[in-house]
């Protein structure tokens, strides 16, 4: 049976977790409050980009620009954001088991991955399948630097042909208690979907088509993946913070319990020591008398 110091012992350790766990809740907080107005402003911008693009590659000729290639051959690159740190629930395993899911359907031979995050690249450098390159380190700071290098990479790889298609892996931020992994093909461009019966009206293009497709094409690749790179940040937070939380109300439980075992533990001593008092001092009578 555990002694009143051992109780002692594991009531002050749960209370020095649970003061982690609430000054990490209030941190993840006031980080996860200017993540999401990032991302809240970026969205509109991002959304109606890929919406200007989709309809762009339904009116446009792919042979206009390379990144508009739609290619059979088959060999997919998949990008896979995490964090880089843990203590955030589910919030990395699930994006791991979405993209191996995404994996085992893609033939093995013909597929690279570029891992963005700590747990993302631990996990699969141990594993056979073939890393491409990866991002560590970076989320305290995002920048749009940081998309513009991602995007560079993979713009490189596409249009050297070492792969066909690429397909973003992320955490979209819904709330602060809710994230949704999902799945987004990069490139090639995926052209708009339109009513059969609807007629598709070419744009007017200044100065020429040519120009505005070497300027916007780039440009969307890389608002698209700056903007998967904070929602994958801004869900971090989010899922961060209800983990602490809940972390905190686990602490603050085991401290009743612990407290109420302590209680009870006293007391049993309290009565046999009392009850040591009495039969000592009734012995003590017992042998006067005699």
């Amino acid at each position: 049976m555990a002694t009143l110091r051992d109780i002692r012992r594991r009531i002050r350790a749960v209370q020095s977790t649970q003061k982690i766990t609430r000054a990490m809740k209030l941190v993840a907080a006031a980080k996860l409050r200017r993540a999401q107005e990032r991302i809240l402003e970026a969205r509109p911008y991002a959304h109606k980009m890929s919406d200007l693009l989709g309809n762009l590659a339904l009116r446009t000729a792919p042979e206009r620009h390379p990144l508009l290639a739609r290619r059979e051959g088959g060999r997919r690159q998949i990008v896979i954001i995490t964090a880089d740190k843990g203590l955030c629930g589910a919030f990395n395993t699930n994006v791991i088991r979405r993209s191996l899911e995404f994996i085992r359907q893609s033939e093995e031979a013909s597929l690279t991955l570029v891992v963005v995050g700590r747990k993302a690249r631990d996990h699969y450098r141990r594993r056979s399948w073939t890393v491409k390159s990866e991002m560590l380190g970076f989320f305290d700071r995002l920048a749009y630097s940081h998309a513009a290098e991602l995007s560079t990479r993979l713009i490189q790889d596409y249009l050297t042909e070492e792969t066909d298609e690429i397909h973003l892996i992320y955490n979209e931020f819904r709330s602060v208690s809710v994230q949704r992994v999902v799945r987004e093909q990069l490139l090639p461009i995926t052209p708009a979907a339109v009513p059969a019966d609807a007629a598709v009206v070419d744009y007017l293009y200044e100065p020429s088509a040519d120009a505005i497709l070497a300027a916007l094409l780039p440009r969307h690749v890389t608002i698209q993946a700056y903007r998967a790179l904070m929602e994958s940040l801004a869900a971090e937070y989010g899922a961060r913070m209800t983990a602490m939380e809940a972390a905190t109300k686990n602490a603050s439980e085991m401290i009743d319990l612990l407290t109420i075992q302590y209680n009870k533990a006293r007391q049993e001593r309290i009565t046999k020591e009392l009850l040591d008092i009495v039969g000592g001092a009734e012995a003590l009578r017992q042998s006067a008398e005699a």
